[in-house]
């Protein structure tokens, strides 16, 4: 039997993910919205930053869940506007890497350097081990995420 304070801890944090993911994707929709992008790309450049190497746009498509098609004219829309271009990778000439392109990126590091402040104030509210915790559950959370998609995605939609 799950302890009465536990359950009801499980009820406040899934009430309050509920809200927190509601507001993330709203948020990203109101930046998407000021950089007069489609809220997908935001996350696009979002991943190819994070990653240290350039993708290809398979790799962007599985990052996503978007179709290889999909992702395709994600790519298309983000190299129309400037934001990663195209080039041959040296290591295997029959593919082709997203790079991101620095200086059109200086664009949205600086609308993340000014919201920045705010999400920094806030984790210094936070002791080295909090931080750590909070580490350690976005990483396994992230996994779990994918795994997830990866199942919905497998399965047929419900009537």
């Amino acid at each position: 039997m799950t302890d009465p304070r536990r359950a009801r801890l499980y009820e406040e944090l899934s009430r309050e993910s509920r809200r927190y993911l509601a507001a993330y994707v709203l948020f990203n929709q109101a930046l998407a919205d000021h950089l007069g992008l489609h809220p997908t790309d935001v996350q696009c450049l979002s991943l190819l930053t994070a990653d240290p190497e350039p993708l290809t746009v398979r790799q962007i498509a599985d990052l996503t869940g978007l179709t290889t098609g999909s992702a395709t004219r994600l790519v298309d829309r983000l190299e129309r506007q400037g934001y990663v271009s195209r080039t041959p990778d040296p290591r295997d000439r029959r593919r082709v890497l997203v790079t991101p392109v620095p200086e059109r990126l200086a664009r949205v590091a600086a609308v993340w350097d000014d919201l920045g402040r705010g999400w920094r104030a806030l984790l210094d509210e936070h002791t080295e081990e909090e931080l750590e915790a909070i580490i350690r559950h976005t990483r396994r959370a992230h996994a779990l995420s994918h795994e997830q998609m990866r199942y919905l995605r497998s399965r047929p939609r419900p009537e």
